[in-house]
């Protein structure tokens, strides 16, 4: 019920505007979030590199509605790939088709998707397209595939709380695919989307274990596993995968107790790292995700 009540507050805009307005609330998304401006986010990836971590770089936001909003956000990319590139960071972008314009029209979302990957293969770096709500996941499958046909270093993700996504996975074990497999952070229906935790996580388990089979990784999947559960960490360490062939996925500010575990254990991992002024839905969707985020919110206003 919790959960479902953060999600519901993430579609009202108009509460984050107020927050943006209480100086502890931003310092407490600043715990998630890098900040608003690009510069923001590439210093965190300079820290983390730092500190032997590898990242991926999100600017936050969803359904552009505008050509020149979609063009904008792609050319934040390619912003971002010039200093990747010119600085050798270890970071790979992240990017939600909704943002480059997808409710505008498939051929809108192609064109700027396509200027970002070609901005990334100049630069020698991989991108990952990020998966949204359950309406646009076939659509966002078949605009991945049409684009890796002409740009192949670019992957796409796949929630483990969907019904369909184990179809999804054969579907793109079958080819070979870069999967980032994670469990979803949107409100949908019972009918699409097993609504207790404990089928999401059998689920998770079950999807992982397709995604690491031998025939699968034969085929050349690379599974990249986003979970911050310790117990998904044990299971991925028990495939005995080599290292070059799998990586962990966690969110920044998030769980970061775990990092040192995952190193031991001889697991890749790599940080997703927000940033932008569309944060508020975002923060809402890592409340919803983990009550201990909605605890660290409550002590801190308490204090």
């Amino acid at each position: 019920m919790m959960r479902a009540f953060l999600l519901a507050l993430s579609r009202h805009p108009a509460l984050g505007r107020a927050m943006d307005r209480m100086p502890l609330a931003r310092r407490l998304v600043r715990r998630f979030v890098a900040g608003t401006r690009l510069p923001d986010g590439l210093d965190v990836v300079r820290r983390l590199n730092a500190e032997g971590l590898d990242t991926a770089l999100t600017y936050l936001g969803e359904n552009v509605r505008s050509l020149a909003g979609a063009r904008a956000a792609a050319d934040v990319y390619g912003e971002a790939l010039d200093v990747i590139a010119r600085e050798r960071l270890r970071c790979t972008p992240s990017l939600k088709l909704t943002q480059m314009g997808l409710d505008l029209g498939d051929e809108v979302c192609v064109a700027n998707t396509r200027r970002v990957l070609e901005r990334a293969h100049a630069a020698g770096t991989f991108v990952w397209i990020d998966m949204e709500q359950s309406t646009y996941t076939e659509r966002t499958l078949a605009i991945w595939e049409r684009l890796r046909r002409d740009v192949p270093r670019v992957g796409c993700v796949i929630q483990a709380y969907l019904r369909r996504s184990e179809s999804d996975i054969r579907r793109l074990a079958a080819l070979g695919a870069t999967v980032r497999l994670c469990k979803g952070a949107y409100l949908e229906p019972p009918a699409l989307a097993f609504p207790g935790r404990r089928e999401v996580d059998d689920s998770y388990a079950r999807l992982m274990g397709r995604l690491l089979a031998p025939e699968s990784l034969a085929r050349g999947t690379y599974p990249a596993l986003a979970t911050h559960d310790e117990r998904m960490h044990v299971l991925a360490a028990q495939a005995r995968v080599a290292p070059e062939k799998l990586e962990m996925q966690m969110l920044y500010g998030i769980r970061s107790d775990l990092h040192a575990g995952l190193r031991a254990r001889g697991l890749r991992l790599r940080l997703l790292v927000p940033f932008g002024e569309d944060w508020y839905g975002y923060f809402m969707r890592r409340l919803a995700e983990r009550p201990a985020n909605l605890a660290f919110l409550l002590r801190n206003l308490a204090r």
